[in-house]
């Protein structure tokens, strides 16, 4: 068995399912290796592409997801879309290929590559080493929560590899998986287990239980080994907190994904609204004190309420700019607390009164448990505004549709009222980009998945496609400007030869529209940032899509026969949005420029 065999082998057995990529020379053997372990191997038609459905699927998931590319240029390929995992903590193992000869045309600085987009670089230089090195990527990547960039030097990777120990390897008739790759230290059933989702992996150190490598979910055991317990001293500071507060808020973000019960019943002891950051929007959907999202995206009435707090509390969020409003939605004399694994969020972008380490979930339950039951902000007249005011869609606007485009907002409330209640949305970066984000409705946290740590345009399509392989129950929608649609286009034979029913919506206005607006009105020629029209709607059909064409609210219908029809085809909506006015959050989103 040689090294590359070897990394895909003990991946395999640490619990992976899943690998998406792009297969060169330089990977062709470690991704054999996987698919021949079972792991099932998704090829994307840009390594850009492959990591960001890497990277949606492990969010989807909480499943370490590896991500496998060619040496050198498939690395640079693929470097935005680890840029976008490792700025959001996404548990990914990257599989390259390296060149270390310098002499290659290949030959980069791969290390230096990784590490300048904050994912951790790791290397096989011997072969006896590569089961444990491997193993360390997994770790890493699980435990810590990061982007791992494993190199596989080209010459390592055809040596004979380490064997498993005699006796101790996949046995007649077994799910489970004895490995003695470290020295006989596994236990039986260490690896992947018949039923289960996550990993009991003996062979990891002992400290990996059901669940590994993803968030804890209801009605696990326990959090996972390693995950500190808040002190006793920061919960009761907390609970005092929460005692006084008359207008107490939670906002919640991804580190909270996985605690809505409990976040739930501590509010409702303590009279606290609830609110997401972008990525965790859908967390409280159906709560009667759900405000939805905060920061740039937030309604009228949420920025009104999040504002006049006494008291907003953080939950594995990070409360920074897009979700604070750059500070302005933290009303004077407002304390602030943050719960989160990581101390060095404490503050970082509001200053915090108390920062609380430890589990979301856990954290909750032990404040709740001797809190005092407050009315805090609640009261039935806010209820029924909540209720009447607390989406976009319930917000008056005039319609602007006219001169063969559709207003953006119009296009998206119809499409919320066609699309089933049961999808997951992924949106693309720019102008266009609040309309899906806030009037679209998703049905949970699971419902929406948001890769804009880096702000990237061109990775909404391959974002779609990762949710849609993670959540195949589920209606995927994939929302693009015109600009982000053409940069990942390639991807839409992906979707097809997936065989995916996905909705991909171009919100089209010929231009990158956030520029326009933002250099426009100080008179700035705006050529470089405009384009002629393009028929995407005859593209896409040439990639095998259905297609429609919106200029106006009636020209839906083809969704709904779509929708009502066998859905065999994906459908693309090529969307003719007007342009005149930048969407109400540029204003706010371009102060941190």
């Amino acid at each position: 068995m040689i090294v590359a065999e070897v990394v895909g082998r003990v991946l395999a057995e640490a619990g992976v399912r899943t690998v998406f990529g792009v297969v060169g020379s330089g990977n062709f053997h470690v991704t054999n290796a996987l698919v021949g372990q079972g792991v099932r191997f998704v090829a994307a038609r840009h390594e850009g592409g492959a990591a960001t459905m890497a990277d949606a699927y492990a969010r989807m998931t909480g499943d370490v997801t590896v991500l496998s590319v060619h040496q050198g240029p498939g690395l640079t390929n693929a470097i935005t879309g680890i840029a976008e995992a490792a700025k959001s903590r996404t548990p990914l193992v990257v599989l390259t290929g390296e060149a270390t000869d310098a002499r290659s045309n290949f030959h980069i600085d791969q290390d230096a590559a990784a590490r300048s987009v904050g994912a951790v670089p790791l290397r096989i230089t011997d072969p006896a080493e590569a089961a444990r090195n491997t193993l360390e990527a997994f770790r890493i990547a699980r435990d810590d929560r990061r982007t791992v960039v494993l190199n596989l030097p080209l010459d390592i990777q055809s040596e004979p590899g380490p064997s498993p120990v005699p006796g101790t390897g996949r046995e007649e008739g077994e799910e489970g998986v004895r490995t003695g790759w470290l020295g006989g230290a596994a236990e039986s059933g260490a690896g992947r287990e018949g039923g289960e989702e996550g990993v009991r992996a003996g062979w990891l150190g002992g400290a990996a239980e059901s669940g590994a490598g993803r968030e804890p979910r209801e009605g696990d055991a326990a959090v996972r080994e390693g995950v500190p317990v808040a002190s006793a001293d920061e919960v009761e500071g907390l609970r005092r907190m929460l005692g006084v507060a008359e207008r107490p808020v939670f906002v919640a973000g991804r580190g909270a994904r996985h605690a809505r019960r409990e976040l739930e019943e501590l509010a409702e002891r303590t009279g606290a609204l609830l609110a997401t950051s972008a990525v965790a929007k859908g967390l409280f959907r159906g709560s009667p004190w759900d405000l939805d999202v905060s920061g740039g995206f937030a309604t009228p009435l949420a920025a009104e309420l999040i504002q006049g707090a006494d008291l907003v509390v953080g939950w594995g969020c990070a409360l920074n700019m897009w979700t604070t409003r750059h500070g302005s939605l933290i009303g004077p004399g407002a304390e602030v607390a943050q719960v989160d694994l990581d101390r060095t969020v404490f503050g970082k972008h509001v200053p915090a009164d108390l920062g609380v380490v430890g589990d979301v979930a856990e954290v909750a339950r032990a404040v709740a448990a001797e809190a005092a039951e407050r009315s805090g902000y609640r009261s039935p007249d806010l209820a029924r505004r909540i209720q009447e005011e607390g989406r976009w869609r319930a917000v008056p606007y005039r319609d602007e549709s006219g001169d063969g485009r559709i207003d953006p907002r119009t296009l998206t409330i119809g499409l919320d009222d066609l699309l089933p209640a049961e999808r997951i949305v992924a949106t693309d970066s720019g102008n266009f980009m609040g309309y899906p984000a806030m009037f679209l409705d998703v049905p949970d946290e699971q419902g929406f998945c948001f890769t804009q740590a880096f702000q990237a345009v061109g990775l909404g399509l391959a974002t779609a496609i990762g949710a849609a392989v993670a959540r195949p129950d589920r209606l995927p929608v994939a929302a693009l400007g015109d600009g982000g649609a053409f940069m990942g286009i390639a991807e839409l034979e992906t979707v097809v030869r997936l065989g995916l029913p996905m909705v991909v919506v171009v919100y089209d206005d010929e231009a990158y529209g956030a520029e326009v607006h933002h250099f426009g009105p100080h008179g700035h020629p705006l050529e470089t940032v405009r384009f002629p029209p393009a028929d995407l709607a005859s593209i896409a059909r040439g990639y095998g899509f259905e297609a429609v064409t919106v200029t106006r609210r009636d020209d839906l219908e083809g969704v709904a026969t779509w929708l009502a029809g066998p859905r065999d085809r994906p459908l693309l909506v090529h969307a003719k949005v007007t342009a005149d006015r930048p969407s109400w959050w540029l204003e706010e989103a371009f102060k941190g420029h």
